[in-house]
């Protein structure tokens, strides 16, 4: 509101490639009517955001099939349906098909190189694997060639729009996700789509700079982090406290160890980062990469970030929670539960493993539940040893060995970052920064209500124990 009472609006006009941009700020006193005409067309494109106006003209190549502003809906949208089907062949053939043909490729020149560099290759080997070679360029030439085909085929049919100002644009069909009538349709037809675009957006991948299309990779890259991180933490907490707790003399050094765990759970998250950074992805990674990997130098397997590196970075940083959270629950293990078990006569290290330590099961999955709450919303450190903006491939896929653990990955904490602050469009950007917000706490949720729900089976299995 302004200081002399007027106030103003925010409109979406979209047609970015017109006007330079999405959104516009109106004085309401500027405004003399408002109509919502019925056969207003919104259309979402793969570039250059959401275009509203009509369709004009609608082309065949060069021939024109239709023109005027009454061009019936069955005339082109049938076209639209068809570029859909278009689209969904071309992703498979180049994340699929070519995917396939790449990496055999690359592995039987990788054996090619690694036996070359021993000295022990005979001709009869390397011609073997130069055929293959030559195959499987052959095989990607002849794929490149049937994507040149379906590329012509989606820009075969193309439209022609004008918006309320009399502008008009032509572009392929192709380039179009989908068209509506927003003002023509009823309550329940906009709450259906409504639906359908929620679940689009967990289901696709992003584009346009991350400001449309979904998130899934990023969902993907963040719950495949946390189930690593989790299936590295769980143990060694646990035997670090089991240690600390059952096994180690109660002295002044025990003490010491018990403060410095204690302090690594306040060290900043960054500072894990640079950690991760210099021991994991270089110290760690590049040993693994001139030991096992040298023919692929210089370019890096594990020499540089990933999915391992950015969980084994987290996984330091949440183990002091690990640790304390399962002390706690070994300390509520009724002493007699011990006594018993040895007077039985179990050995310490089976009444440990037989009583104490599934009587403890509580206190570990609440340890394993802080650290998946703390580990989730990490962004810092990620940033250093594996998070990009946009992952070419996700960690796991159809190609041997299946789980890719080198590659490098989105989550759903940088994507809010990288949107919300990196974007060169920052108005479009922010209905994805609050769907990305939230997508991130539902999954924080569903991770700690799936750990809570087994911890509370745990506890009714053990009921008679005091934990």
């Amino acid at each position: 509101v302004f200081p002399d009472g007027q106030s103003r609006i925010q409109l979406k006009v979209g047609n970015r490639d017109v006007y330079g941009q999405d959104f516009r700020w109106v004085d309401e006193a500027d405004i003399a009517q408002r109509t919502w005409p019925q056969d207003v067309i919104a259309f979402e494109r793969r570039e250059w955001g959401n275009f509203y106006g009509w369709v004009t003209e609608v082309w065949d190549g060069e021939t024109r099939l239709a023109r005027g502003r009454d061009i019936e809906w069955d005339v082109w949208y049938p076209f639209l349906e068809q570029a859909e089907a278009l689209h969904q062949e071309i992703h498979h053939i180049e994340r699929d098909v070519i995917g396939a043909i790449n990496s055999d490729m690359e592995r039987a020149r990788l054996n090619l190189k690694v036996l070359e560099s021993k000295g022990e290759i005979s001709q009869d080997s390397a011609d073997i694997l130069q055929r293959e070679i030559q195959q499987r360029e052959a095989a990607y030439q002849e794929q490149i060639e049937r994507l040149v085909g379906l590329y012509e085929r989606l820009n075969r049919y193309r439209v022609t729009l004008i918006d309320v100002t009399g502008e008009e644009k032509t572009f392929p069909v192709g380039g179009i996700v989908k068209a509506w009538r927003p003002n023509a349709m009823a309550v329940s037809d906009k709450i259906l789509m409504y639906v359908k675009n929620f679940w689009n957006v967990l289901t696709e991948e992003p584009r346009e700079a991350n400001t449309e299309g979904g998130i899934f990779p990023a969902i993907f890259g963040t719950v495949m982090m946390v189930l690593v991180m989790s299936v590295v933490v769980v143990p060694f907490g646990v035997l670090a406290a089991v240690y600390l707790k059952e096994y180690a003399k109660q002295g002044p050094l025990t003490r010491m160890i018990r403060i410095a765990v204690n302090n690594l759970a306040g060290v900043p998250s960054i500072v894990f980062g640079v950690f991760g950074l210099g021991f994991f992805v270089y110290a760690v990674g590049g040993t693994i990469d001139q030991l096992f990997f040298s023919a692929s130098l210089p370019n890096p397997t594990f020499g540089t970030g990933g999915m391992l590196w950015a969980s084994l970075t987290l996984a330091l940083m949440t183990v002091p929670v690990v640790i304390v959270a399962t002390e706690e629950g070994l300390s509520a293990v009724p002493r007699e539960y011990r006594e018993g078990s040895l007077g039985l006569g179990a050995t310490k290290f089976e009444s440990l493993m037989r009583v104490v330590l599934p009587c403890a099961m509580p206190g570990i999955l609440t340890g394993l539940i802080l650290a998946v709450s703390r580990a989730t919303g990490e962004v810092a450190p990620l940033m250093l040893t594996g998070v990009v903006k946009l992952a070419p491939a996700l960690p796991v896929d159809s190609h041997f060995p299946f789980l890719h653990l080198d590659r490098k990955f989105m989550h759903l904490g940088f994507h809010i970052y990288d949107v919300g602050f990196q974007s060169p469009n920052v108005e479009a950007a922010k209905p994805m920064v609050y769907v990305t917000t939230l997508v991130l706490v539902l999954v924080v949720l569903l991770l700690n209500m799936t750990a809570i729900a087994l911890r509370t089976r745990m506890r009714k299995r053990y009921a008679g124990a005091s934990v």
